[in-house]
């Protein structure tokens, strides 16, 4: 039957509920479950009220209209740098969204299409519905994207971004995540408080890691505290404001004279490691399992809560429980937990943002 679709089987999985198990909540036989997940049957409006209460969410979350009225012409979430353009979509909100393709932190992905001269050629790709789009700069976030894809079928897009950049994408409602570490977690308020003041209330945290961030150093360098790093004569790289690697490195010389190299920037934790290794700096901020696994010397200047920022109202949108799903399964809590520098204490607990 055409005119309606819905993601009834998308909700229903990301709850674990079998057809039955839904039909008990509803008042609905399964076997009208089973009719309108199909498309054999439109449901009515008390059939359609009764099923957007049971998961909780609004009855256009289930049910939109297919056809020409329906679909919404992509947009780009920023301007394409060069015509011919690869892109990624995805779904965000009612918008069907165009990602440039750049470089993420799992490195290049496929593309969904190209974009030339104006018009769109569309590639065999993932459903926009299922793909979700996470800004940050967390160097595992691999791990993450693996185990949802083989758990749930949800695609992660992890654009690379700073705390604060993720944040104001999150804001614009052009991701669905921004991934943030901007405070030593013994500091009261936390990424809360961060949170709090750059997008307000009605926002969520899902902690993933608490993590080890600090100095790198040349592993020639026979330095073994903070005060000789920051008082020696070292060519530092730097890293780009609106940063947590930046504002822990703001942190170590407050008080002092700027080192000598901070006007070159790396774009993330692996920049870091890979401008000391090449030699052009001889230390800098990251996270501790960057600089082990180049083979760095690094010495720890506090440890931060890694968490993952979203609004509150899509908390029951399915690629949400997905992510809450495989953030909280024993399989990923291992696997982070077993990272150098990384802890899984309390991966999986959630924090509403409070105005």
């Amino acid at each position: 039957m055409s005119g309606l679709r819905n993601r009834l089987q998308d909700y229903r999985g990301a709850r674990k509920w079998s057809q039955s198990d839904l039909a008990r909540r509803t008042g609905l036989s399964r076997t009208a479950i089973s009719a309108i997940e199909t498309g054999r049957v439109v449901p009515s409006t008390a059939a359609a009220l009764a099923l957007a209460t049971a998961f909780d969410c609004r009855v256009e979350d289930l049910f939109t209209l297919d056809g020409p009225r329906a679909r919404t012409a992509p947009r780009w979430a920023w301007p394409p740098p060069t015509d011919p353009c690869r892109f990624w979509q995805a779904r965000v909100d009612t918008r069907l969204l165009l990602y440039p393709v750049e470089r993420t932190a799992t490195g290049i992905l496929p593309a969904d299409g190209i974009a030339r001269g104006g018009g769109l050629e569309l590639h065999e790709s993932a459903d926009p519905g299922r793909v979700l789009v996470l800004a940050g700069c967390d160097p595992a976030i691999g791990l993450l994207r693996d185990e949802m894809l083989r758990a749930s079928g949800v695609h992660v897009l992890p654009l690379l971004r700073s705390s604060r950049a993720a944040l104001a994408l999150l804001r614009q409602g052009l991701v669905h995540v921004a991934g943030i570490h901007l405070q030593d977690h013994t500091l009261p308020g936390g990424n809360e408080q961060t949170v709090r003041k750059m997008v307000g209330a009605g926002y969520s945290l899902l902690r993933v890691t608490r993590w080890e961030e600090g100095v790198a150093l040349a592993p020639a360098l026979r330095i073994r505290t903070i005060k000789e790093a920051v008082s020696g004569n070292l060519r530092w790289v730097g890293r780009e404001k609106g940063s947590g690697a930046r504002h822990c490195l703001d942190t170590v010389f407050r008080g002092r004279r700027a080192p000598v190299g901070l006007a070159h920037l790396a774009t993330d934790h692996v920049g870091v490691v890979e401008t000391i290794r090449s030699g052009w700096a001889q230390a800098g901020v990251c996270v501790r399992l960057c600089a082990i696994e180049a083979g760095l010397g690094f010495l720890t200047v506090r440890e931060e809560d890694y968490d993952l920022c979203y609004r509150t109202d899509l908390h029951d949108d399915p690629r949400m429980q997905a992510l809450f799903n495989t953030v909280r399964s024993l399989a990923f809590r291992r696997s982070i937990g077993s990272l150098p520098g990384y802890r899984a204490d309390d991966t999986g607990a959630l924090l509403q943002v409070s105005a």
